[in-house]
């Protein structure tokens, strides 16, 4: 198998000095969250997306959301404090991470958006988050990952 990268998020970690562990899939093969997890043999919901969202206003934010859940763009926006909040287009997310669309990482992003994870991720041992390229996937503890990102725990998932 191929030599796990080493990226932003990757430096991010190890400058840490925190315990993950890296895991390879083709990316072409399982381009989603769910599909990754098929790919690495664990649960979907065990998965982490990273969203990255851009509010009326023009600034942005990055949501850690569960493989196979979807965000509440209204919880989001009432959460910010803004009247809407939307996906940000391939060309705001990789200018606000400095990650390619699919290989985006909430671990050593370009700029500092605020960032946010959903409350449910931190009752998993293990949460797989991508690793900053398009096939890889870290696996990292909640509580870690929630502090590395200065993440603030909320509910933001669709009902």
């Amino acid at each position: 198998m191929a030599k796990s990268p080493v990226t932003s998020a990757v430096r991010a970690l190890r400058s840490a000095n925190v315990v993950y562990s890296q895991h390879l899939f083709d990316y072409d093969r399982h381009p989603s969250a769910e599909l990754a997890a098929e790919a690495i043999g664990v649960d979907p919901h065990h998965t982490a997306k990273t969203i990255v969202f851009t509010s009326d206003e023009g600034e942005g934010a990055i949501v850690v959301m569960h493989g196979d859940l979807e965000v509440s763009a209204k919880k989001l926006a009432r959460i910010l404090g803004v009247k809407t909040v939307q996906p940000a287009t391939q060309r705001d997310a990789q200018r606000i991470t400095g990650y390619r669309f699919g290989g985006t990482s909430p671990l050593g992003m370009k700029t500092d958006p605020p960032v946010f994870m959903q409350e449910t991720l931190s009752a998993i041992d293990i949460v797989y988050v991508n690793g900053g390229s398009r096939g890889f996937l870290i696996g990292i503890a909640p509580a870690t990952l929630a502090k590395l990102t200065r993440a603030r725990l909320v509910e933001v998932a669709v009902d």
